[in-house]
Formats: C-alpha cells, structure tokens, sequence
C-alpha cells in the first residue's frame, strides 16, 4: 500500500513515491487495496452498513458510515485512475472525471462489497488503456500538493488516498461490531 504520509508532511513529494512504479506494481497495489477492504467486512452484517461511527476528526456532521467511506473512496481513487489513463495517453489535464455513487443508496453488505469489486475493474480497466510507452512528460500541475503529477503520480494520488479511508473504515467496522455486541 501507498502511504503518501511524506508528502503531506512535506518530506518527499508524490513522484518520489510513486515515480518508480510500474504498471504492474500499481495494479497490485489496487488489488492490495481492495483486498485489505474487503477483509475489513468480512465479519460486517447489514445493520453495520448503516451504523454511524463517533468520528471525532469529523468536522461536518456525524462520522460517516461504512458505505459512505467505501463510495467516497473508490470514487476518488476511479477519478485518478481515469485521469491518469488520460495523461498516459496524452491527453491534456482539462478538469476533473468523477462521479460517487450517492452513500444513501449502500445500505447492506452485499453492495460494499459489489461496490468494492466494481470499482477494483474499473480501475484495473484503466490500467489497460494506457499505452505501452505511456507519455509520462504529460503533467498535470497539483497546486495544493506543490508539484506536478505525471500519469503514475496521478494514479498513486488515488491509492494514497485510499490508505487514511482504510483506517477510518476499520473504526467504523470495529465500532459497529461493538455496538451490536
């Protein structure tokens, strides 16, 4: 898994992280993410879905529950992919590529989880349209993170950012089982 800790702290920078990967690698580390969320919910019954976790780093509203975490996450982690499909293959950075299905609508274990696998084809899929000499001079500019991305980097950002979503997922897990304990 991706722990992009450094960059946020200001200690290395995501191409420094992720510049080196390859394909492959960035694959795997899909299916690891994946993997490591689904393990999560392997003991999850429906009511836990919907359970709402105390999150005291919320800072609007309620902490989120199970299925809202797992749609926020898979949604920003398929936008980097498309957009690093995109930058591969030459295409300028022009915006942003998202859509998150609504959290209201995942109320049972069986959809996290078909959300889950759905999300990891999607962005196993996108790997596959990159060309085999992807154009990695193709940058998007990341003010806020300070430096450019290219295609790797782009597609690094989202598995990144998974990684804190697995954390606040494994509290929501672990305190939906304890309140139906």
């Amino acid at each position: 898994m991706l722990d992009l800790t450094p960059v946020f702290t200001k200690t290395a920078t995501v191409e420094q992280l992720a510049g080196h990967l390859t394909i492959a690698e960035l694959r795997d580390m899909t299916n690891q993410n994946m993997d490591a969320a689904l393990s999560l919910l392997a003991n999850c019954t429906d009511a836990d879905v919907i359970f709402v976790p105390h999150d005291p780093s919320a800072t609007e509203g309620p902490g989120w529950t199970i299925g809202h975490i797992i749609v926020h996450a898979t949604a920003s982690s398929e936008e980097n992919a498309f957009l690093a499909a995109e930058l591969a293959r030459g295409v300028p950075e022009h915006g942003r590529s998202r859509y998150e299905t609504p959290w209201e609508s995942i109320t049972t274990i069986a959809e996290c989880r078909a959300r889950l696998e759905e999300s990891r084809r999607i962005r196993l899929a996108t790997l596959e349209i990159w060309p085999d000499q992807p154009q990695l001079e193709n940058r998007v500019e990341m003010p806020w993170l300070g430096e450019s991305l290219n295609a790797k980097g782009r597609f690094a950002l989202g598995l990144g950012h998974e990684n804190p979503h697995l954390k606040q997922l494994a509290e929501a897990v672990k305190q939906a089982q304890a309140a139906r304990s």
